[in-house]
C-alpha cells in the first residue's frame, strides 16, 4: 500500500476504452475464457496431452513459449514495452499469467525520476497489484495448482506473468470470477481499518478522498460509524458520498475545515482520524480534527522527504498515533484474505472505484493520468 499526492492512489476514464472496438473486446474475453479453461483442464487431467508431454505451463514442448512482454521504465517520464525471457518459477513459487495489474501513486517517484533510482528499472518493476492465473508452479507448492485464480504480492506485474512466492498468493473464490482483483491496495484498506480500531457511533474523518480513502469510507460506514471526508477533488468528494460519507469538506482552506468539523461535532472533533494524502499539510490538519485522547492514523505514503508536525498539539490531547503501514508480507497476505471475504460479502465494492483502464502497450498514459490525475480519475488498472 502506498498513497501520495493530495488525494492519494489510483482514478479513470470510460473514454479510454471507446478506441476499442467490440469486436476485439469480445476476442479477448474469449481469449480469456480459452485460456482459464485450458488451464483448469491441464489442472484437473482433462488436458488431450498426457501429463509426461506437458512443461510446466501446462502446454506441449513445441508450443511452449520463452519470452514475455513487459513494461520497462527507461528513464524518468519514459517507458517501453519490451520482450523479455519468461522467468521460470523456482522452488516455493509461482508463476502467475496476469490478467491486469492496478497502478500505485508510490509508483510516481520512479516515473519522475529521483536521484537515487538507477533506470532502466528492471522489467516489470514496480507494478506489485497484480492478479491473474497461475500457469506454473515451482518444487514443493502443494497448496496451489495450475488454473488458480489469485490475487499476489509480487514485484514485476507490469507484465504479462510475474513470480511469487506461493505463500504470497491468494487463491480468489468463484464468486469473484471476472472482477479486477488488486489484491495489495485492498489489502492495505482492511489492514488501516483493523488498526484504526473504529467501532459504531464514532465520528470518523477521512482526508484524501482516493482509491484508499474511498474504501475506507465503505468500510468506517459498515461498521457504523459516522464519516466525513475531506478531499480536494469535486470528483472526489463526490466518489466519498457515493460511498456513505455523511458529511464532504473541500480540502482548500485549513482553518475553515477545522471550523467546519468543530461545528460538526459541537466542539468535540473526530475520535478517530485517518489522513491518506502523503503531505504535510494534511498531516497536520489532521491532527487540528483528531479529539482528545482520539486516533490519528497515517495511512499516507510519506516517503519523498521529512515532515514537519505540531507534536506540542499531539501531545496536549493526548493522542494515539498510528502508522497503519505494514512491512511484514504476511500481515499483507492476511489483509489480502480479509479482502477478498469483504469483496465477495459485499461489504467493499471497489468496482465504482476503476475508473480508468489502459493495456500494456498504454503504460505511459498510465502513469501520466497516475500523476497528473485528469478530472473523474481514482484507480487506473492495466489490463491484459
Amino acid at each position: 500500500m502506498q498513497t501520495t499526492s493530495l488525494e492519494e492512489n489510483t482514478e479513470s476514464n470510460a473514454e479510454i476504452h471507446s478506441a476499442t472496438s467490440s469486436s476485439a473486446s469480445s476476442s479477448r474475453l474469449q481469449r480469456q475464457l480459452t485460456r482459464r479453461h485450458s488451464l483448469r483442464s491441464s489442472r484437473n487431467g482433462f488436458s488431450r496431452y498426457a501429463s509426461h508431454d506437458l512443461t510446466e505451463t501446462g502446454a506441449p514442448p513445441h508450443m511452449a513459449s520463452t519470452t514475455m512482454r513487459a513494461a520497462v521504465v527507461t528513464a524518468p517520464g519514459q517507458a517501453a514495452v519490451q520482450t523479455v525471457a519468461l522467468p521460470a518459477p523456482q522452488a516455493g513459487q509461482v508463476r502467475v499469467q496476469l490478467e491486469g495489474c492496478g497502478l500505485c501513486a508510490s509508483n510516481i517517484p520512479v516515473w519522475e525520476g529521483r536521484e537515487w533510482f538507477s533506470y532502466p528499472v528492471e522489467a516489470g518493476n514496480p507494478g506489485h497489484e497484480g492478479w491473474g492465473l497461475i500457469d506454473a508452479v515451482g518444487a514443493g507448492v502443494t497448496e496451489l495448482q495450475v488454473g488458480d485464480r489469485v490475487a499476489a504480492l509480487s514485484y514485476h506485474a507490469y507484465a504479462e506473468y510475474d513470480l511469487a512466492d506461493a505463500d504470497k498468493a491468494v487463491k480468489l473464490p468463484a464468486a469473484l470470477d471476472g472482477q479486477p482483483f488488486p489484491g495489495e491496495p485492498l489489502g492495505c484498506a482492511m489492514n488501516i481499518f483493523g488498526r484504526s480500531e473504529i467501532k459504531a457511533g464514532q465520528t470518523v474523518a477521512i482526508l484524501g478522498i482516493g482509491f484508499l480513502g474511498a474504501l475506507l469510507v465503505q468500510l468506517a460506514k459498515h461498521a457504523g460509524a459516522r464519516v466525513i471526508a475531506v478531499s480536494q477533488r469535486a470528483y472526489s468528494l463526490d466518489i466519498a458520498r457515493q460511498c456513505g460519507a455523511d458529511e464532504v469538506i473541500a480540502m482548500d482552506d485549513h482553518y475553515r475545515i477545522i471550523e467546519d468539523v468543530k461545528q460538526l461535532t459541537d466542539g468535540r472533533f473526530c475520535e478517530r482520524v485517518i489522513e491518506c494524502t502523503g503531505k504535510e499539510w494534511p498531516l497536520n490538519l489532521a491532527g487540528e480534527l483528531t479529539a482528545e485522547r482520539g486516533r490519528l492514523v497515517v495511512a499516507g505514503f510519506h516517503q519523498d522527504g521529512l515532515r514537519q508536525v505540531n507534536v506540542q498539539l499531539w501531545n496536549w490531547r493526548g493522542l494515539d498515533v498510528i502508522n497503519a503501514h505494514e512491512r511484514d508480507p504476511q500481515q499483507y497476505i492476511a489483509g489480502i484474505r480479509a479482502a477478498v471475504a469483504a469483496v465477495a460479502q459485499g461489504v467493499l465494492q471497489p468496482d465504482l472505484l476503476y475508473t480508468h483502464h489502459y493495456s500494456l502497450d498504454q503504460i505511459s498514459e498510465a502513469f501520466d493520468h497516475l500523476t497528473h490525475r485528469p478530472d473523474g480519475f481514482i484507480k487506473a488498472l492495466l489490463t491484459f
